[in-house]
């Protein structure tokens, strides 16, 4: 859980405003959730092993007094983990005041227990959009081409999103000779394939399940071929046209989520060790909470790993200093107010005995210009403005 200087904090809303201003213009609507839920709905089982990082909250008052007493679970509440649980119940709640399909968009900070490391904190913005109500391989090319739009629109045109069928997965699993209750075992397994490469999966495989399905991994690994797409998934690469070309199908793409029931994305970037983003379709999940099921498709962008591949900005657009002498505050207010309407950024500052000190310092806060306000002006146009450094 981090702190942010100011320079920090603006290229993060600056970035998080552009992405959220393509979905808004592709017809996605921003809803907002809190940050805690109820335990029990942070660990019915669909969340994988993020339900092992749950930060829990404790019961209060009379509850918890009771709660020590009769030796009962001492938390009710957790903070999330993620935006599509909270998004799920969110529906289930409110699914009467929404349209028939809804595409929402949700930003905001979710928790998880980590062990923090680079690109992994306790505390992390995501930003995701969700279509809710539409079966149709529509949605995931809605989905798949907001966020390459999204990603282009902050300057990220080089990203490739992985693409698999989690009952693929599962069925490829299954000819190794491993039974469908294991295969949450073996996934977790395969997804080590980037860490451990074709030798180590096939050993751990080997270790867990017995030789002969260590062998027959090691055979599909070696033998897969990106460019044999499947007939379940060819229709996000009809539909995808030009853009397409983002895409690359890889059946040991399994991503860690319990929820997911179709197709899976995964987005990656040459700039970064990790993934920047990710999604699925999840049918079953709304149905949990809504008592009939929903079809459902999401897709998210961890904006931490993303700003980290955006470039430094040097300073802020149109942001300058007005330095004040003594006895020019109301003028230096009615200055600022015209500025601002001329789309300037515009700082107040009484001025110093070491001038030079100051601008130095708001220049490396990103102010590019300054001005005196002397008490001989009397217009905007006769502030005199300077370049910081």
């Amino acid at each position: 859980m981090r702190d942010f200087l100011p320079q920090d904090k603006l290229k993060r809303e600056q970035l998080i405003g552009t992405v959220i201003h393509s979905y808004v213009a592709r017809g996605f609507q921003q809803i907002e959730t809190p940050v805690l839920e109820d335990l029990s709905r942070l660990t019915s089982g669909q969340g994988g092993d993020n339900e092992k990082l749950v930060f829990k909250v404790q019961k209060r008052g009379e509850e918890f007094t009771q709660a020590l007493e009769q030796g009962d679970e001492l938390a009710d509440l957790g903070l999330r983990f993620d935006l599509t649980v909270p998004l799920t119940r969110f529906y289930a709640s409110n699914h009467a005041k929404l349209p028939r399909v809804f595409k929402a968009i949700q930003t905001g900070p979710v928790f998880r227990a980590e062990r923090p490391q680079k690109g992994r904190y306790r505390q992390f913005i995501q930003c995701d959009i969700d279509i809710i109500g539409d079966g149709s391989i529509l949605a995931e090319l809605e989905l798949l081409s907001a966020s390459l739009a999204a990603l282009a629109a902050i300057g990220i045109t080089d990203a490739t999103i992985r693409v698999n069928h989690r009952e693929l997965l599962r069925s490829n699993i299954q000819s190794l000779g491993i039974a469908a209750d294991d295969a949450l075992a073996a996934m977790i397994i395969i997804d080590k394939l980037d860490k451990i490469g074709i030798e180590g999966v096939a050993r751990e495989l080997a270790e867990r399940f017995g030789e002969a399905v260590g062998t027959a991994a090691s055979s599909w690994l070696a033998a897969i071929d990106a460019a044999d797409i499947p007939e379940v998934l060819l229709p996000i690469w009809e539909g995808l046209g030009a853009r397409a070309k983002s895409l690359r199908f890889d059946p040991t793409l399994v991503r860690g989520m319990g929820y997911y029931t179709g197709s899976i994305f995964e987005i990656e970037h040459p700039g970064s060790g990790s993934s920047i983003g990710g999604g699925g379709r999840y049918d079953g999940m709304v149905g949990k909470w809504l008592g009939t099921d929903a079809p459902a498709v999401g897709i998210s962008l961890g904006i931490e790993r993303i700003v980290d591949l955006i470039p430094e900005q040097e300073s802020l657009a149109d942001a300058v200093v007005l330095i004040l002498e003594p006895g020019t505050a109301a003028l230096a207010l009615l200055l600022q107010q015209q500025l601002i309407a001329a789309g300037k950024t515009v700082r107040l500052e009484r001025r110093p005995k070491n001038l030079k000190a100051l601008l130095e310092q708001l220049g490396e806060n990103g102010f590019r210009e300054f001005a005196i306000v002397s008490e001989n002006l009397s217009e905007l146009s006769e502030l005199d403005f300077k370049q910081i450094g």
